[in-house]
């Protein structure tokens, strides 16, 4: 982000103005702008520290939602009866992996590592409202509070999951609202205390949830330290579970669903 942000300055002290969000080094600068069919042209996966920071930053210019991800995969479902849709981050995006037989029977996972609110909203009607589920599991949060995509007030960020409850209660999608699983510190943001605001939002989230009838489902109780840290063996890092985390989360989440789906 460091760099992504000097990079950016260089060009606005610079005082040239482009009309295309193009920066100099970006080995897809040619690839499509402005209204096109397919916005979404494939790349090799890059390789190595330097290729994933200019796909980062490609990625920040071209793609900020990342509506590219699962394009393909949202057609793929046409026609398809979808139940639940998780939108999360890279705790949502890794679960199937971790648990590959929950998202059967119209289960779907939509998280994307790394993603903030901001990038989930902007993504929201794409990758839930427009696949029709009954319920969508709405959990984010963590990569706010890290900085992902840079400074935001806690009005903002809660602004954010507010907004993605309401379109998806304005289109009949049934909502639950999960809390941020607990983390101490984050090995990609050195020198933050997570956990004072992950308590502060999921409180939030909590009082939020009961005042607009929405399913509350609280993974931080069930795997968090007297600290808000995470418990010893339920994660890799301190912040993304482990099969052992995902355990524990999986019959919170089946039992939120059961309560959402029974609710009128």
């Amino acid at each position: 982000m460091l760099r992504l942000t000097a990079v950016l300055c260089a060009l606005a002290i610079s005082g040239v103005a482009f009309a295309e969000t193009k920066v100099p080094g970006d080995p897809h600068a040619d690839d499509p702008v402005g209204i096109v069919p397919d916005p979404c042209p494939v790349h090799p996966r890059p390789e190595g520290d330097a290729g994933w920071q200019m796909w980062n930053l490609h990625m920040l210019t071209r793609d900020f939602g990342q509506l590219c991800r699962y394009a393909a995969d949202n057609k793929s479902l046409k026609g398809q009866t979808v139940r639940v849709v998780f939108m999360g981050d890279s705790i949502t995006d890794n679960w199937i992996n971790a648990d590959p037989s929950l998202f059967t029977s119209g289960l779907v996972d939509r998280g994307i590592s790394g993603q903030t609110t901001a990038q989930m909203l902007v993504r929201f009607r794409q990758d839930v409202i427009a696949l029709k589920p009954q319920v969508v599991h709405i959990m984010a949060g963590t990569n706010d509070i890290a900085g992902n995509t840079g400074a935001a007030t806690m009005e903002t960020v809660l602004g954010h999951i507010q907004s993605m409850a309401e379109l998806a209660r304005a289109h009949g999608i049934k909502v639950i609202i999960a809390s941020i699983p607990p983390a101490g510190a984050f090995p990609w943001s050195p020198g933050m205390t997570p956990a004072p605001q992950i308590a502060a939002i999921n409180t939030w989230l909590a009082d939020y949830a009961r005042a607009k009838g929405f399913t509350y489902v609280d993974y931080h109780s069930a795997m968090a330290l007297p600290d808000g840290a995470m418990k010893a063996g339920l994660s890799s890092d301190g912040v993304h579970p482990t099969k052992e985390g995902y355990a524990i989360m999986r019959p919170l989440a089946e039992a939120a669903i059961a309560r959402t789906l029974g609710k009128k």
